[in-house]
């Protein structure tokens, strides 16, 4: 019984120690949003261009490596009944691995597209990154949430009090673009 009291003590010591702390460090929370901010960055156009000419090289070649692929199956089609037996089964093969080369060919483009397109985000990344981080220095934020992350929803209910992300946009020497009129 004596044990029980002591430990039941400790626990209540230990909470009253908890709330005690928790008073002394005021909590400032604030949330952005990460998207929004990174659309209105200048870099953004020419980073879209960029992607863009880029996947246009990839398609481009992925279509010529297609289109050779369809003019050798033609080909052994209008050929086939006049090849031998051992000649069809080789070239039945060779169409086969090049069949499987193309896939792997766009494979290999989906990931080095992927690859680019990090590769032209990341300073932007960067840049809104630290801004962030200096603006929640300067304003004594505690913690900062994003209100998504990809397409779910992280931040579930807020007062629309916070203007964390204007002071960000602030900060990137941004203006937050003006709401068309009627909204």
């Amino acid at each position: 019984m004596m044990k029980v009291k002591f430990i039941l003590s400790a626990i209540a010591l230990l909470c009253v120690g908890f709330v005690a702390q928790a008073q002394t460090q005021e909590l400032k929370i604030g949330y952005t949003d990460v998207d929004f901010i990174m659309d209105l960055m200048p870099e953004m156009e020419q980073i879209g261009a960029d992607i863009r000419d880029y996947e246009t090289q990839l398609q481009t070649n992925i279509q010529t490596k297609a289109q050779d692929f369809q003019r050798q199956v033609q080909s052994y089609q209008q050929a086939a009944a006049t090849m031998t037996e051992d000649a069809r089964a080789a070239k039945e093969q060779e169409l086969t691995k090049l069949q499987q080369d193309l896939q792997k060919y766009e494979q290999d483009a989906q990931v080095s597209y992927q690859r680019k397109l990090q590769e032209l985000l990341e300073p932007v990344q960067t840049k809104v990154v630290n801004a962030i981080n200096a603006v929640a220095a300067e304003n004594n934020y505690t913690h900062i949430f994003a209100q998504t992350a990809g397409q779910a929803p992280i931040l579930l209910y807020t007062k629309e009090e916070d203007k964390f992300t204007e002071l960000v946009l602030a900060k990137l020497g941004i203006q937050l673009p003006t709401p068309p009129a009627g909204n």
